[in-house]
């Protein structure tokens, strides 16, 4: 099945932050999402069964990129900074019923 790859407004602003050499890493994350949106580790939420989390340093700062898949799109969260434990996931996935 051939998904569509959707970012959020809150995604698109994080990644618009940051330097080249990391969007270039957060750009190849995606392209293998597209091939595959299973292949990375399924994470817990209340309001999705979908949620996946692709891990990655960014300036030496353990980062995850958190997409949802609803069929037939792919739907990119947000940047979460491990460091705050997924404190704050439940608040950007409710983002995605507001697009």
């Amino acid at each position: 099945m051939s998904y569509k790859i959707k970012a959020l407004g809150f995604f698109k602003e994080q990644v618009s932050k940051l330097d080249v050499k990391s969007k270039r890493m957060i750009h190849d994350k995606i392209q293998l999402i597209r091939e595959n949106p299973f292949r990375y580790k399924k994470i817990h939420s209340r309001h999705y069964s979908r949620v996946f989390r692709v891990r990655f340093d960014i300036k030496s700062k353990e980062t995850r990129l958190i997409y949802a898949v609803i069929e037939p799109n792919i739907i990119l969260v947000c940047l979460l900074d491990r460091k705050n434990d997924y404190k704050d996931l439940e608040k950007y996935l409710s983002k995605i019923g507001k697009r």
